[in-house]
């Protein structure tokens, strides 16, 4: 008894040994799992995760999609954040039939954001949302004339972010319900198919897309007597979503529109069977919109079996059902309308402040414009009057090298005398025997080089010539058209250019070295003459004239 006794308590010890270090085992084991949990509260779950959820509800159970965004976007400061999750909230409630609450959730705005510069995506999705509430509310030429602006854009259709990405894709799916509304099939099909490439299927949010718009494409194609084509693709989105986690919308839109193709084919057996089926994945959910497709369509398929029990039961719950969303509609249209018009008054305010600074931001921009084609004109006008001087002058220049008969001389001088002279006769003014006179002087001192004395003047030509000062000044005025002074720089231009022209040597000389040997009293004095007389500098002149000679 002893021993036993002895073996019952070293058994004890060891248990109290044991649990003790299991003790601390377990102690370590939750320190290190809080510690993760408050590592974990501290980043946070991936955002696109929890949207991406909210998504999902959305198709499951519009009140739990609803309540668990709300939650999220009380506990999130983003505001892209928030814009996409009262975008889920909002299409929850459309789905219900409740357009004023869709519409409100819609529109909800951060006050504490409303002045700063938002994002390129949050102003595409902000524009998605309005085109949305638009087609919700039936009012689809507003609709499409957003999204037709919106899908011109080439900066959003490049853009590869995923969320812009699947943001895209939801536009071409209500551009495409928008042309089916018209009947225009083809371009419904062809916005199904570019949404479709904008899908990448790597999250929920892309999979209900796809699924959405292959049981859209197969109604467009009954709407088109292709029975046959939408009933094998009804089947397989049907296959599929058992394949997924429970999607009762999905699956009540898949069988609502596969009775179709059997009501249009007269099987109504079978007809009710798809919709019963239908109808039991959102009896009990408040897909109020799909409950009425569904009610409408029973009703129709049991009158056409002429079984008027069911008939009136399922067109009873259509017209209640359909009376309650035609009035919530109604109220949501007005709201939007409401909306709009509040939104468009609190932004005169803001237009106003604004209107100055776009306003002065105009007229400098006018301005700027205005002074460079003005500046471009005058520069251009320049430009063409400087390649009239270089024609006129090489013109001149050629004549030079041809030397004019004295006698045709003489007479194209009386001549420019004649038509330059005015009709009135005035008894101050020098003969015409005196002026034939001095303009002879004039050509015999222009042959020579007399005029690239620096002192010459018009007292010291005049007193060369013993010609009355006036009288010189005048003859040089009416024959040459100019004054003394832009005369002789003529004539000193000239000559040096013809130097430049036919002895290469002054090619190598200075511009300065020109300057003085022409005449003139400074360098930049001689290029300013030079360039008013040829429409050139003097270096692009010898350049010019370099160039000629190598070709």
């Amino acid at each position: 008894m002893k021993t036993d006794f002895k073996t019952i308590d070293e058994n004890h010890k060891k248990n109290e040994l044991f649990s003790t270090k299991n003790a601390k085992s377990r102690i370590l084991i939750l320190a290190i799992f809080a510690c993760c949990i408050f590592i974990n509260g501290q980043s946070g779950p991936d955002f696109t995760i929890l949207a991406d959820k909210a998504f999902q509800k959305l198709y499951q159970n519009p009140d739990d999609c609803i309540s668990y965004s709300q939650s999220l976007l009380i506990s999130d400061q983003n505001t892209e954040h928030k814009i996409i999750l009262q975008n889920i909230i909002s299409q929850a409630y459309a789905m219900k039939g409740d357009y004023v609450q869709s519409v409100n959730a819609s529109a909800q705005k951060d006050d504490t954001e409303k002045d700063r510069d938002i994002s390129y995506f949050m102003q595409l999705f902000g524009e998605y949302n309005l085109a949305d509430q638009y087609q919700n509310l039936d009012l689809y030429n507003q609709s499409q004339k957003i999204i037709s602006s919106l899908l011109s854009d080439t900066k959003l259709l490049k853009n590869e972010s995923p969320k812009s990405k699947i943001t895209i894709a939801k536009l071409y799916q209500l551009q495409a319900i928008n042309s089916a509304i018209i009947r225009n099939y083809s371009t419904a099909f062809d916005n199904l198919n570019k949404s479709d490439q904008y899908i990448d299927f790597h999250n929920e949010e892309n999979r209900m897309i796809g699924f959405e718009n292959k049981i859209f494409r197969a109604s467009y194609l009954m709407r088109q007597n292709k029975y046959n084509d939408a009933k094998i693709l009804l089947d397989q989105v049907i296959i599929n979503l058992e394949k997924e986690s429970h999607q009762p919308f999905l699956s009540a839109l898949a069988y609502e529109n596969l009775s179709r193709y059997y009501f249009l084919t007269e099987n109504y057996k079978t007809a009710i069977d798809k919709l019963e089926k239908g109808l039991l994945e959102i009896e009990n959910l408040p897909y109020n919109n799909l409950k009425s497709k569904i009610y409408e369509s029973l009703a129709k398929t049991y009158f056409a079996l002429h079984n008027d029990t069911k008939y009136h039961e399922y067109n009873k719950l259509y017209l209640e059902i359909k009376s309650k969303l035609d009035s919530n509609q109604k109220e949501g249209i007005r709201y939007i309308v409401k909306l709009v018009e509040t939104y468009q008054n609190n932004n005169l305010e803001f237009q106003r402040q604004n209107q100055s600074k776009k306003l002065w931001l105009l007229i400098v921009v006018l301005i700027s414009s205005i002074t460079s084609l003005i500046i471009y004109f005058l520069i251009e006008k320049r430009r063409n009057k400087d390649l009239k001087k270089q024609v006129y002058f090489f013109e001149k220049q050629k004549k030079r090298e041809r030397p004019i008969p004295i006698a045709t001389y003489h007479k194209e001088k009386q001549e420019k005398i004649i038509i330059d002279r005015t009709a009135e006769k005035d008894s101050n003014k020098i003969s015409k025997e005196k002026e034939i006179e001095i303009l002879q002087k004039l050509n015999d001192w222009e042959q020579s080089d007399r005029y690239l004395n620096k002192s010459m003047s018009l007292s010291t030509l005049s007193a060369q010539m013993g010609v009355n000062t006036k009288y010189l000044s005048e003859v040089i005025n009416n024959s040459k058209g100019k004054n003394f002074n832009g005369y002789i720089n003529e004539l000193r231009i000239n000559h040096i250019a013809h130097l430049l022209k036919t002895d290469p040597a002054f090619l190598h000389y200075k511009v300065s070295y020109l300057a003085e040997f022409s005449g003139f009293s400074s360098h930049s004095a001689f290029t300013t003459v030079f360039k008013s007389v040829t429409g050139m500098s003097p270096n692009s002149y010898i350049q010019e004239i370099t160039k000629n000679k190598m070709s």
